[in-house]
């Protein structure tokens, strides 16, 4: 199995998708240095002064996604695209809070380009990620819960070979076990859009992340793609 793929019933309904991928090894994570807090914090300024008074369902990135999600039966103002929760959050509370350094530097892109983006660990991902749809009986766990659920039928999952849920509702909410931390060292990032330009966004996007992980990560291996419908898999 690739390391990533788009199931075909995926990208017969959602065509337009584009996903960028960044595989790297050997890197080092931890907390975040003054260097990239410090380009965190001027991002959040540079995007809360451009996106002004304008709704985030008019920001072409975001309003595709609230498409696809509407295209899976979620209602996207209750469950909100990873990019959407994190740019409504800044533009609510002013700023958002250090958590470490790689997932600074996601949300750093993330906010900036305004797509999802997520860093899994790769050696927490059994086989694998497919993006297909939810039969109902695979598992998940939530991060900051100690409990096990069930996605719904129809709703778009990162599954591994095990029947693991990787992230539930697309790019809503990435599970506990795939989350980086302190000891990983192989990492698989992702950066997705749907709106038209995506292709171009997202590699700007992929851009802005190789070059953050080179700065900060330390990678000693760094490989990337864009995926499409005409190609949809990652090795």
């Amino acid at each position: 199995m690739p390391l990533f793929r788009y199931d075909p019933p995926i990208v017969e309904r959602f065509p337009g998708i584009v996903g960028g991928m960044i595989r790297a090894g050997g890197v080092r994570n931890g907390s975040t240095p003054p260097a990239l807090a410090e380009a965190f914090d001027a991002a959040q300024a540079e995007v809360i002064a451009r996106i002004g008074a304008t709704p985030l369902s008019e920001l072409p990135s975001l309003a595709a996604w609230r498409r696809a999600f509407r295209g899976f039966g979620v209602d996207p103002t209750q469950y909100r695209s990873a990019a959407e929760g994190l740019i409504r959050r800044l533009t609510k509370q002013g700023e958002l809070p250090r958590i470490g350094m790689l997932v600074d530097l996601a949300n750093l892109v993330s906010i900036r380009h305004a797509l999802p983006v997520a860093v899994f660990d790769v050696e927490a991902i059994g086989g694998g990620i497919l993006v297909r749809f939810a039969r109902g009986d695979e598992r998940w766990s939530d991060l900051g819960s100690s409990t096990t659920e069930r996605p719904e039928h129809g709703e778009v999952i990162f599954a591994d070979e095990a029947d693991e849920v990787v992230a539930r509702r697309w790019c809503w909410r990435q599970s506990a076990g795939s989350a980086a931390g302190e000891t990983t060292t192989e990492i698989l990032v992702t950066v997705e859009g749907h709106h038209e330009g995506a292709a171009a966004d997202v590699t700007r996007a992929l851009d802005d992340l190789e070059q953050l992980l080179r700065a900060h990560a330390a990678p000693r291996t760094i490989r990337r793609a864009v995926l499409s419908a005409a190609d949809p898999a990652f090795d």
